[in-house]
């Protein structure tokens, strides 16, 4: 998980996205007026995850207008432009993400997050896999073993959608934040518990209000 701060200059936007991608891809030119996916991975961090990548863009461009946001996508190779279109990732509240959100899914979901600090509180699990003689299994976990979890608020509903971050990373504070990762499945250990659904996986994360 990592913090990231939007750009609120499209000349700088443009500037770190047109940079000419790693050493070794020679097919790509710094400030040539296109963006291609060598160049977004570079910016973001990444090398070849492609929901991430896209995620990082849609996040970077969150403080721009429309005109200038779409600006920058028109310099996206076609190529980019592609996978911008199938990894878009879907803008919720909480409330919507409950109503709408589905496992695999990328999405951005904007509310206040409140750590849950108890397992008593929270006994949600999730699947991990096991391999052994290169066979895969799956064992069911508490999720908290793994993650620390929060309670996402959507104020106006006074509604929560559970999201998650490895645990070990930066705690996140409790103000208006834009949370952008992958909506994951979270099951109960029983049939009848209520701990079931779906959760966000969070990627980055960016104050709403910066």
């Amino acid at each position: 998980m990592k913090e990231l701060i939007p750009y609120n200059s499209i000349e700088q936007a443009l500037e770190d996205f047109d940079n000419g991608g790693r050493f070794y891809n020679i097919l790509t030119k710094a400030n040539d007026d296109q963006i291609t996916s060598a160049e977004l991975a570079k910016a973001a961090g990444v090398f070849s995850d492609k929901q991430n990548m896209i995620l990082f863009l849609e996040m970077a461009l969150m403080q721009l207008d429309t005109e200038h946001h779409n600006k920058v996508i028109s310099y996206l190779s076609e190529e980019l432009k592609d996978l911008y279109s199938k990894h878009l990732p879907a803008h919720f509240t909480p409330a919507e993400a409950n109503q709408q959100g589905q496992a695999s899914q990328t999405a951005i979901i904007t509310g206040i997050p409140k750590l849950i600090d108890s397992k008593t509180k929270f006994t949600g699990f999730i699947m991990i896999p096991i391999i052994t003689n290169n066979v895969t299994t799956f064992a069911m976990i508490p999720i908290m073993d793994q993650y620390d979890v929060y309670e996402l608020r959507d104020e106006e509903t006074d509604t929560d959608f559970f999201i998650a971050h490895k645990r070990g990373s930066e705690k996140i504070a409790e103000k208006t934040t834009h949370c952008a990762g992958i909506i994951k499945e979270l099951k109960a250990k029983k049939k009848e518990e209520s701990d079931s659904g779906t959760f966000l996986e969070i990627i980055y994360y960016s104050d709403a209000k910066s």
